[in-house]
């Protein structure tokens, strides 16, 4: 992924905006287990590169809705083969069984809800 010059949180967000289309800031925070503020900062050098737009949400004006650029549709489709290809060694590393565990695992743990 290193010659795409995404890191993977970058990559699954692209990829995220792909399959979705336009959606919310919230919403990306929840599927991907981060607060509101972690993603506006992992949003950031993806709007400043051109790769997404955000704009004020078509619902409600509170909300602010993500969606890729034609840029960003490009880069995550040059992006897909590395990231398969990055996941396929790293279950021959690991092992298919292993990895799938491991996987589980962790959507286990994102799913957890952890408040005091």
């Amino acid at each position: 992924m290193a010659e795409t010059g995404l890191r993977a949180t970058q990559y699954t967000i692209l990829s995220l905006l792909a399959s979705r289309g336009p959606t919310t800031m919230a919403t990306l925070a929840d599927l991907l287990s981060m607060d509101r503020a972690t993603m506006g900062h992992n949003l950031r050098p993806l709007e400043r590169d051109g790769l997404i737009t955000i704009r004020v949400g078509r619902k409600d004006r509170r909300e602010r809705e993500v969606a890729l650029s034609s840029a960003g549709k490009s880069t995550e489709a040059i992006s897909k083969p590395l990231w398969l290809k990055a996941q396929a060694r790293f279950e021959h590393e690991l092992g298919k069984d292993e990895a799938l565990a491991m996987r589980a695992l962790m959507a286990r743990i994102a799913a957890l809800e952890l408040s005091d």
